[in-house]
Order: C-alpha cells, then sequence, then structure tokens
C-alpha cells in the first residue's frame, strides 16, 4: 500500500461500533468498570488511555513503521518526555543547529538533573566519535536541521550509534513521515510538533513519539502516563483529520517551495539561500538518498538586516508568525523568534544571522507569492 493510501486507510479510519467514517471524540476522563471490582477493562482514566488519542497514536505508528506511538500535548512536552528516560550521570549528544525549543529545555532544565548534553555539529560525522564517553546514553539528531537546513548522514550516524549501544532519536517535524520515515534506516525513536505539517492548518498544538522496540516502548510510555502531558481527545482528533490531507498538501507546498527556492537564488537581494531541492546546497545529494523530497521550508539571508527588516514587517502574501507547516506561508525570524533562547554568540557561530529569515511555504498560488516577495525583498 502506498503511502498517501495509508494516510487514509490504516486500520483507524473507521468507528468499529458504528461504522462512522470519523473515529468519535471521547470526551471522557473516566470510564465505568463493568466486570466489578478487580476486572478492569481497557480503560480506567483518560490519562492513560483514551480511544481518540489511541486512534491517533495507532496512526502515527503505522505511518512511521514503530511499534508503539504516544500523543503530548505539544511537541515540546513530546521532546521533554523522550529526554526523561534519560538517567542521572548520563550523557547526550544533541545536533548543535537543534530547535530553540529543544536547545532552551536541554540547557537550562536537564542539567539541573545531572543529564550531561554536549551539542555536536553531526553533520560531520568524526564529531560525533569524537564527542562519546562512557557515560554517553543518546544522540539527538534533526535533519534537515532548523533553521539551516544542515543535513546530518542517518545511516552513518546510527552506525556509529549502534556500535555504542546509543539510543538514537530524530525530531522529524520538518519532513513528516511523508518524506522521512528514519525507523526504516534504523533510528529508535521519533519525535514531531504535530502542531506543524501533521496538524496542517495552524489550529492545534501537539505532539508525537513513535518507537521501536518494545523495552524503549515501556519507558516513554511510563514518562507519557507518569508526567501526564497527554494530548486531549479533540486535539487528538484534529490531527488526524489533518494526517488525511498530509500528502496532498506537502506535495503542493514542497511545489511552491522549489519554485521560491529558485527564484530566491537568483535575486539581487539575497545573500544565500538554504533548502536541499537545490542542487547547490552541499547536503542536497544525501538528504534525497535518505528522504523522498526535499520539504516545504527553506531560510535565506538578505543581503544586509535592512533588506531582512523591511521584508519581514511589510510581506502581505504572508504571516509573520513562529511555527510552520500550516496551509498559509509563514515567514520567521529565527534571531528574534524560534531561536531566541539561544545567546546571541552562539547563534552567530552557527550561523543563524539577524538577517536570516526562515519561509514555511503555503499553498497560495505561487505567481501572489512571489509578486509580494519580490515587492518588498528590497
Amino acid at each position: 500500500m502506498k503511502f498517501g493510501t495509508k494516510l487514509i486507510h490504516n486500520g483507524n479510519e473507521i468507528d468499529k461500533n458504528t461504522g462512522a467514517l470519523s473515529i468519535p471524540i471521547y470526551h471522557a476522563s473516566t470510564y465505568h468498570q463493568e466486570g466489578g471490582v478487580g476486572k478492569y477493562g481497557k480503560y480506567d482514566y483518560s490519562r492513560s488511555g483514551n480511544p481518540t488519542r489511541e486512534a491517533l497514536e495507532s496512526t502515527i505508528t503505522t505511518l512511521e513503521g514503530g511499534d508503539n506511538g504516544y500523543a503530548f500535548s505539544s511537541g515540546m512536552a513530546a521532546t521533554s518526555s523522550v529526554l526523561s528516560i534519560f538517567s542521572s550521570g548520563d550523557h547526550i549528544i544533541l545536533c548543535q543547529d537543534v530547535y530553540g525549543g529543544t536547545y532552551r529545555i536541554a540547557k537550562e532544565f536537564f542539567n539541573k538533573f545531572d543529564i550531561e548534553i554536549s551539542f555536536v555539529d553531526v553533520s560531520d560525522l568524526s564529531n560525533i566519535r569524537n564527542s562519546i564517553k562512557e557515560n554517553t546514553k543518546g544522540l539527538f539528531l534533526e535533519t534537515p536541521s532548523n533553521p539551516l537546513l544542515r543535513i546530518t548522514d542517518l545511516r552513518g550516524a546510527i552506525k556509529i550509534a549502534k556500535e555504542h549501544d546509543l539510543i538514537t532519536i530524530i525530531d522529524n517535524t520538518f519532513m513528516s513521515p511523508y518524506l522521512q520515515r528514519p525507523i526504516e534506516l534504523g533510528i529508535d525513536i521519533v519525535i514531531h510538533s504535530a502542531t506543524k505539517f501533521i496538524g496542517g492548518h495552524s489550529d492545534v498544538i501537539g505532539g508525537l513519539v513513535v518507537v521501536k522496540g518494545q523495552e524503549l516502548s515501556k519507558r516513554v510510555r511510563f514518562v507519557q502516563n507518569g508526567f501526564g502531558a497527554i494530548l486531549g481527545p479533540q486535539d487528538s482528533w484534529l490531527l488526524m483529520r489533518g494526517l488525511k490531507t498530509l500528502k496532498i498538501r506537502l506535495d503542493y507546498q514542497q511545489n511552491n517551495a522549489i519554485k521560491l527556492a529558485e527564484w530566491l537564488q537568483s535575486h539581487k537581494n539575497v545573500e544565500s539561500v538554504f533548502y536541499p531541492g537545490l542542487e547547490s546546497h552541499p547536503g542536497s545529494k544525501l538528504h534525497l538518498s535518505q528522504a523522498d523530497g526535499p520539504g516545504a521550508v527553506l531560510s535565506f539571508t538578505a543581503l544586509n538586516d535592512e533588506i531582512a527588516l523591511n521584508f519581514m514587517n511589510n510581506v502581505k502574501v504572508a504571516a509573520l508568525a513562529v511555527s510552520l507547516g500550516g496551509v498559509e506561508t509563514i515567514v520567521s525570524h529565527p534571531s528574534t523568534m524560534s531561536h531566541a533562547a539561544i545567546p546571541k554568540i552562539e547563534r552567530e557561530k552557527l550561523g543563524i544571522q539577524d538577517k536570516l529569515i526562515r519561509v514555511s511555504v503555503g499553498l497560495e498560488d505561487i505567481e501572489d507569492l512571489l509578486e509580494d516577495f519580490n515587492r518588498v525583498l528590497v
């Protein structure tokens, strides 16, 4: 079964009780136990299990090719819960140009519990090898990275991790399971900010985790149930609805992104364009060897800060906002938005300059988008 069909027919599309072509939203906090004391049913309290959330979790597990899936109240709840499977004294390697929220929680929260985290340029595999210590337990990747779309060799990184018995984790938000399925390559845990392309309409916040292996699954499940940062039934239903159109949305958005990237590359007021769909991107061939497309997110640097600021403040056929993956084009300013938590000195080392602009390309007609960008990129 091809992916587009699997989005619609995955075993969670029909309500088994009524035949409805939409899983009901079970607004229930607790469940009557008909069997009596000691003979409890599958559901007892919705923090531990809810039929609507379970349908979403089963769907994302099928799409990613894992063994178990878990839905959380946000992408950061998902990321934080995964990092919580590690113990005091453990060392984790994180890609250095990781999402700003992940940087913040790693640097300012988990360090309080004596979990050591090193930020490493994982696009060079030798850096991974050189960063491994006796207490290293995990490798956290993000490819393409946010916001500079650097590419990491997943197969190579996984090989190194397996040699050292490390748990491999990836934030797959930019790609979604439609364009990249890291578990098929050997990754242990996949994280999504489902707020983005999976939801797809800028109207729901959620996080998803898919795990390969029962032992690891039990550890993530324990944290989900113990912390209770679970996704509610209404939001679970919205994400299932969003998933049904994931392929058709991303196909159109990606096509727009390719045209926009090519246009930006030739614009006189653009210094650099970061997008793996361009042949000029140094990681393009590697990316397309492990993913099914370049995606719908790109970044570019204007010639100077003034041009960038004018663009951001005057663009009309796009929203100036945090987040990405919605039906509308969203432009954001990483240095003051998504990556503001990273100190300025560190941001500049990573190449996150004030003149850097990230674009999540939407479903508008590309001609209107190009006309508007051309009007304000002056």
